[in-house]
């Protein structure tokens, strides 16, 4: 069948370069296509049910809200695990589903039980709801809003959160791929009544009917339409409060046809509602702090490119003074992996295709092997962008050029070395007839050949067998890289009897070997220091075993005493500190301790650009941490600016030391 293949290649030599072509184009358009990160994504499947209670302990949070939703979620079909997290004010209910459940259906099963649960809790307690669709590697894009020096003075924490919540918020959103905004830190404005009790008692007055008067007072309604003259009027009636003069003037009771207003009983001012978290940067005190969570699966290098210039038009209708700055974004960490990736693929084919030149001493024949290394990379893309898996450091990074070659090596090699043989009988033929010879010793020599390469290429995709197989979080890191290998080793193999052979007959040409070039003395050189070792090898059988069972058993005892991590330390090129203070300590204690930690790295590293301080949990709380706990994010600049230290790893032991 092999045979078959190879004869109607040389046959139809425009059909396989036709077909070599759009292999070529769909490679290079997948590229443009195919989703680029950092690192595979190995969060489970997994959804949060979050209900914020800002009124209850920790202990009734469990009681009341924790237990009644672990409870409803525990029949669901295919849930593997179920977790929670209860702190004050917040319940965190984390539901693991099976992989093969997908992405929707899990959510559409807990929607169904939330209504059930909902019922359970106690009216009041706050209701359950489901975290955005996102992963542990979602939050693509973290901003702060900053207000420039000369503007200080005319903006509040107040007045930052209202902005980002009514202007940022509203104008990132839609963006393709964005699964939500997330708000941390600055107040939240509410309007605030503080009764005044002494008033109360003396208009005979409950905080009941001040309640009362307060929520009949706030609403609309509709009142249809009439007709008049041929025209229609809509009627509408509306009772919303727009400001603290509205809530003053609000009637609570009257009295011998004598109103008592809110005013009269209670002081209405600005105020904000209880929050479990909190942002301080640069030691400047609390700032407001925005994340753009990326939807599970979505493209993060496309995504950030969006967001970055939807970010850029906000910047322009921003009140003056203020503007966002984006101190953490994912494409940073993309872009270094992406340089490294391209820069050992790259390298190694450089490599490859110096070594095949040099030993086969045939230019033309090395450029023939060469030209498989680009080919088998782009198909590997096409179908790397057919089954959804994303360019990164594991599935590109793990190609080995040097194997995919292999076969092409090996029939190419011998295709040359046939027709060099017989160049002499070649020179004397017409061109016509020439390349007709040429045709015949192409096909037999790669039939020979064909049986030892592609055997030996179906070796090494029987190995990666197992890692296909793999399931779970190790099959999420390793299978793509399995699979990605295999689709080039695939291409290569279906390339040595198409390609190969149809280009070989093309290019390769009739040459006598000349036995001084560099190749013929490279190689006469590694046979003479070969053939002596071989010969005592073959002299000494039983010496060679034991040596080879001992070199088994060393390497089996090194390998016990070498330390191991399930993947490879990823540098993104900043620090992350995590303090924890002591349990119970408040909110303003935490921001007076970040600041102040901020402060002392900002004044003695000038490697610093900038640091930023997150305080317990956000407005969506998908990582929950209490008032006690922070993450300080610190920015640093390029390397070629650090003066402090020369290392990574002396920056942060003398950043401790400092702190």
């Amino acid at each position: 069948m092999l045979e078959n293949i190879i004869l109607f290649s040389i046959r139809n030599k425009l059909i396989v370069i036709l077909l070599t072509l759009s292999i070529v184009g769909f490679g290079l358009f997948a590229l443009t296509q195919i989703p680029i990160g950092a690192v595979p994504d190995i969060t489970n499947n997994q959804v949060q049910v979050i209900t914020v209670s800002s009124d209850l302990s920790t202990q009734d949070v469990e009681q009341f809200i924790t237990y009644p939703v672990e409870l409803e979620m525990a029949n669901l079909p295919g849930v593997k695990e179920i977790r929670s997290v209860s702190k004050f004010g917040l319940s965190v209910v984390t539901i693991v589903f099976d992989d093969d459940l997908g992405t929707y259906l899990p959510r559409q099963l807990i929607a169904e039980k939330i209504k059930t649960a909902s019922e359970k809790i106690p009216q009041g307690f706050g209701t359950p709801e489901m975290g955005p669709i996102t992963t542990g590697l979602g939050e693509i894009y973290q901003y702060t809003l900053e207000v420039k020096p000369e503007f200080k003075s005319q903006y509040s924490v107040t007045d930052l959160r209202t902005i980002q919540d009514w202007v940022v918020k509203r104008q990132l959103s839609g963006i393709k791929g964005v699964v939500e905004i997330n708000t941390w830190g600055g107040y939240l404005k509410q309007y605030e009544i503080a009764i005044v009790p002494s008033s109360l008692k003396a208009m005979n007055i409950t905080t009941l009917d001040v309640f009362n008067a307060l929520e009949k007072n706030n609403s609309i309604a509709g009142g249809a339409y009439i007709e008049k003259t041929n025209q229609s009027y809509f009627i509408r009636a509306e009772g919303k409060v727009k400001s603290i003069q509205d809530i003053e003037n609000i009637v609570v009771k009257n009295v011998n046809g004598l109103p008592i207003y809110v005013k009269n009983v209670a002081q209405v001012r600005y105020g904000n509602a209880n929050r479990f978290g909190a942002i301080t940067g640069n030691g400047e005190g609390e700032k407001v702090l925005g994340q753009v969570m990326m939807l599970k699966g979505g493209n993060s290098k496309q995504v950030i490119t969006d967001v970055k210039n939807r970010v850029a038009e906000i910047q322009k209708r921003l009140p003056q003074g203020v503007y966002i700055n984006g101190f953490l974004e994912r494409s940073e960490l993309v872009g270094k992996t992406t340089f490294t990736v391209a820069e050992n693929l790259i390298l190694g084919c450089l490599i490859v295709i110096f070594v095949v030149v040099l030993l086969l001493g045939n230019w033309r024949s090395g450029l023939v092997v060469a030209s498989v290394i680009p080919l088998c990379l782009l198909f590997a893309i096409s179908l790397m962008n057919i089954f959804d898996i994303d360019a990164n450091l594991m599935s590109l990074g793990a190609i080995d050029f040097g194997i995919i070659i292999d076969g092409a090596v090996i029939i190419v090699e011998f295709i040359a070395f046939q027709i060099a043989h017989k160049s002499k009988g070649l020179g004397i033929l017409s061109k016509e007839d020439r390349q007709i010879e040429i045709d015949q010793i192409t096909y037999k020599s790669a039939s020979k050949m064909m049986n030892s390469a592609i055997f030996g290429q179906l070796i090494i995709l029987i190995v990666f067998i197992p890692i296909l197989t793999l399931t779970g979080i190790e099959g999420k890191m390793f299978k793509p890289m399995g699979m990605t290998f295999s689709f080039a080793l695939v291409g290569a193999m279906l390339l040595c009897f198409t390609y190969v052979p149809v280009v070989s007959s093309l290019f390769l040409k009739p040459k006598e070997e000349n036995p001084k070039s560099i190749s013929n003395r490279l190689i006469q050189m590694m046979q003479s220091w070969y053939i002596p070792v071989i010969t005592w090898a073959l002299a000494n059988t039983k010496k060679v075993m034991y040596g080879a069972v001992g070199l088994l058993f060393m390497a089996m005892a090194l390998f016990a005493t070498m330390g191991g991590e399930f993947i490879p330390t990823l540098d993104e090129g900043d620090f992350v500190i995590q303090p924890v203070l002591k349990t119970g300590t408040s909110l303003t204690k935490t921001i007076a301790t970040t600041t102040k930690i901020e402060n002392i790295i900002l004044k003695n590293f000038p490697e610093v650009e900038q640091v930023v301080s997150r305080i317990g949990a956000a407005e969506v709380p998908t990582d929950p941490m209490s008032m006690e706990e922070s993450d300080i994010i610190v920015k640093l600049k390029p390397k070629s600016e650090w003066v402090s230290a020369s290392s990574k790893d002396e920056l942060a032991d003398k950043i401790k030391a400092a702190i």
